[in-house]
């Protein structure tokens, strides 16, 4: 066991991770601090959600460490997963409601499964989680009754049912139109501060991230391109973070995947 840094809840030191030869992280470190909104970024295949899966012991480096306070989550037998996966939320894309169920049995599931709870407690647990997220009225609906916007706030009341210590969103604005998009930017940083929690988000939304976060990771290249505040990476000349954070199609990230010249492809003559 490492000691644990008052100020960091997450730290990924020199860790690697891979499928088969193909390396996804490598060499990969660095910290998510305690209390705030820590936003992973970068392109496409860039290891994010896999880190997601790291911190949640779902798969394991193959090098390094994943300390959650100071704990390698890699080296924790089944007991000590669970006990750590108990403090952990997570919005998977998309919601990932239980389609058969209704908004607040959704809710109820983590605190039916986790506690030994009774059934009038648990039901006003849910009705305040459902409160927080503005929906204590859909309780009794079901997800294909709802909306997406509607859907994705759900899975954060169930995400948050348990009073967890750190919430992961998997590409929580993905398929949103602009005002689901922006009442779920919103909630997010207001569950943060409200609950005292720690967030981390994958997204691929510079605009709406940047405005709720208070540290930015971009991955590239299966390490660290560049960490700091959204104002400081606003601000990088690096002509990577440049180019993502600006969404410039030219850039060292290429439009055009790896091919022969053209010249060579459309040369009939040398089929």
């Amino acid at each position: 066991m490492n000691t644990p840094n008052p100020s960091t809840l997450v730290e990924l030191r020199d860790l690697s991770f891979g499928y088969g030869e193909r390396l996804i992280l490598k060499n990969l470190s660095f910290k998510i601090p305690r209390g705030q909104v820590t936003a992973l970024m970068g392109v496409s295949g860039g290891g994010k959600t896999t880190v997601l899966r790291l911190i949640g012991g779902q798969i394991r480096a193959q090098q390094g460490q994943m300390l959650l306070d100071g704990h390698d989550v890699g080296r924790m037998q089944q007991t000590e997963l669970y006990a750590a996966r108990r403090r952990m939320g997570m919005l998977f894309q998309f919601g990932a409601l239980f389609t058969d169920m209704s908004v607040f049995d959704n809710v109820a599931f983590p605190l039916r499964e986790h506690t030994t709870l009774s059934e009038d407690l648990i039901r006003d647990i849910v009705l305040m989680k459902l409160d927080a997220v503005g929906l204590r009225g859909a309780r009794d609906l079901k997800p294909s009754e709802i909306s997406g916007g509607m859907s994705r706030r759900v899975a954060l009341a169930r995400a948050i049912a348990l009073d967890p210590d750190l919430i992961m969103y998997d590409e929580p604005f993905a398929g949103l139109d602009p005002i689901s998009l922006g009442t779920a930017a919103r909630l997010i940083r207001r569950l943060n501060d409200s609950l005292g929690i720690t967030s981390v988000i994958v997204s691929h939304d510079v605009t709406e991230t940047f405005e709720i976060a208070d540290h930015v990771v971009i991955l590239a290249n299966g390490g660290l391109a560049a960490q700091g505040t959204p104002a400081e990476l606003r601000a990088s000349t690096d002509p990577l973070i440049h180019q993502f954070v600006h969404a410039l199609s030219d850039g060292p990230v290429p439009f055009h995947y790896p091919a022969p010249t053209a010249a060579e492809d459309y040369d009939r003559r040398s089929a």
